[in-house]
């Protein structure tokens, strides 16, 4: 099988799997939307701040991928049980500071100014939310851990099929049934729990029963902590974590700025930040596959197959990004009334939904090379141009522009009163900049001599 073939077909087979999660979040803003406007900014609140926490820590396992692509690609099986066994050292940390960060939130919400009146029912969201993610986190190292073997159909076929049980769950607790109240939007916290509880007791049954797993002998007595190993991953995982918080949160944290402006702008931001979550799957496919692919050519000796393996997942990237902006700029209108009944709320995202489009052509192709630059143990370069072009430019000149008349002085004045197009326009640029600076590093890191010399000072 062609190296295309393998690429496309494994980063096909997560992308189902990833829109069957991302429908998670796209059925929870439906079902909010149409409970009440109050219900839709809450969710968007909540939603923000619990991304921001799980991705960093996500990331954190997520970086593990190209260590056992590469133990994959040496045929060294065994290492592969012990380093995974390790792993829930990494993962127990994460979850205790996840739940930390969740069950108080009160930070956040004064931090970035949010209406006191959305506390309470933020604050009740996230608490079901803090719970959830301990399966939630070890669900992900079997993601991980399958991803990097060139096994996700196992992943997928648990999350899609999970997709017919949060979404029932999520309406039911949420509108109630006959006599029976609904819990409103905490509801859909709560069937959140649920699936995410049994997607880790499914992967689980699946580790101890299936051959396939056999042979990296998973179920061996945990060792002690070996702190080696543990250092290795956590140079690793905190600076990719990091760099995952940063990329989300400058796009997170735009729902609680946003905020300020009031419900409608609150909940048209929402439907157009649940469609760039969707379509930012596509290149989060593709960045999985080809990093698998890469990673185990490294760990075969073969850079030079390494560097072509990555080179195709930032091509695919490029020309998928064109084909979903395409596809979002023809069905805005049906998008924006298919997730509210409210017009005002429907009109203004369909605003928002266009620069969604130019947002993920810029999204696509850092993305991807976020996941190929882990793969060359590159971690802490990725990490400052993010905090730099993010952060300082995208999501700190976004505030400026849409908050202090007289931080762009006449140009500000000129351009008239900007709301929540001005985040949309400068993260835009902000990520086109980073995408340009990570392809170069790609293209550098990846030649034969480099990847030697990378690999001599790991």
């Amino acid at each position: 099988m062609s190296e295309l073939r393998t690429i496309a077909r494994h980063a096909g087979t997560v992308l189902v799997g990833q829109l069957a999660v991302m429908a998670f979040g796209v059925a929870d803003t439906v079902i909010a939307g149409r409970y009440s406007p109050h219900a839709l900014a809450v969710l968007s609140l909540a939603s923000s701040i619990y991304i921001s926490i799980y991705v960093a820590l996500n990331g954190m396992l997520q970086a593990l991928l190209p260590v056992w692509a590469e133990l994959h690609g040496g045929n060294r099986r065994a290492e592969i049980g012990r380093s995974v066994r390790q792993a829930l050292y990494i993962s127990g940390i994460a979850a205790a500071l996840g739940i930390t960060g969740l069950w108080f939130p009160d930070p956040w919400l004064s931090w970035t100014q949010v209406p006191t009146e959305l506390w309470p029912d933020v604050r009740a969201y996230l608490r079901v939310l803090a719970v959830a993610l301990v399966p939630s986190l070890l669900f992900r190292m079997y993601g991980t851990l399958n991803q990097s073997l060139g096994y996700p159909r196992l992943v997928t076929w648990l999350q899609a099929g999970a997709l017919f049980v949060k979404i029932p769950l999520s309406v039911l607790l949420t509108f109630g049934v006959g006599d029976v109240p609904g819990l409103g939007v905490v509801g859909c916290a709560w069937a959140t729990l649920a699936v995410n509880s049994l997607m880790m007791l499914t992967g689980l049954w699946l580790l101890r029963t299936q051959d396939i797993y056999h042979p990296y002998q998973l179920w061996r007595m945990l060792e002690k902590p070996q702190w080696p190993v543990l250092r290795h991953f956590l140079r690793l995982g905190v600076p990719a974590g990091l760099s995952i918080m940063v990329e989300v949160t400058s796009f997170t944290l735009m729902a609680l700025f946003i905020a300020r402006l009031g419900s409608v702008a609150s909940a048209s931001h929402q439907i157009a930040a649940s469609l760039a979550s969707v379509l930012y799957m596509v290149p989060l496919a593709l960045g999985i596959a080809s990093s698998a692919r890469t990673g185990y050519w490294l760990g075969a000796g073969d850079p030079q197959r390494a560097r072509q393996a990555a080179g195709l997942g930032i091509s695919l990237a490029i020309g998928a990004a064109v084909l979903c902006a395409a596809a979002l700029l023809l069905g805005r209108e049906a998008i924006a009334h298919a997730f509210t009944n409210d017009p005002v709320v429907a009109q203004t995202a369909m605003v928002w939904l266009a620069w969604v489009a130019v947002y993920h052509l810029a999204d696509a192709v850092q993305a991807v090379c976020a996941f190929l630059l882990r793969c060359y143990r590159i971690t802490i370069v990725p990490l400052l141009i993010y905090t730099a072009f993010l952060w300082g430019f995208g999501l700190y000149g976004g505030y400026l522009w849409a908050y202090d008349e007289s931080a762009l002085g006449g140009w500000l004045e000129w351009t008239g009163r900007p709301a929540v197009d001005t985040f949309w326009i400068s993260s835009s640029l902000a990520l086109a900049t980073v995408s340009v600076l990570f392809a170069a590093l790609v293209w550098r890191v990846s030649r034969p001599g480099a990847v030697q010399h990378t690999q001599a000072r790991g």
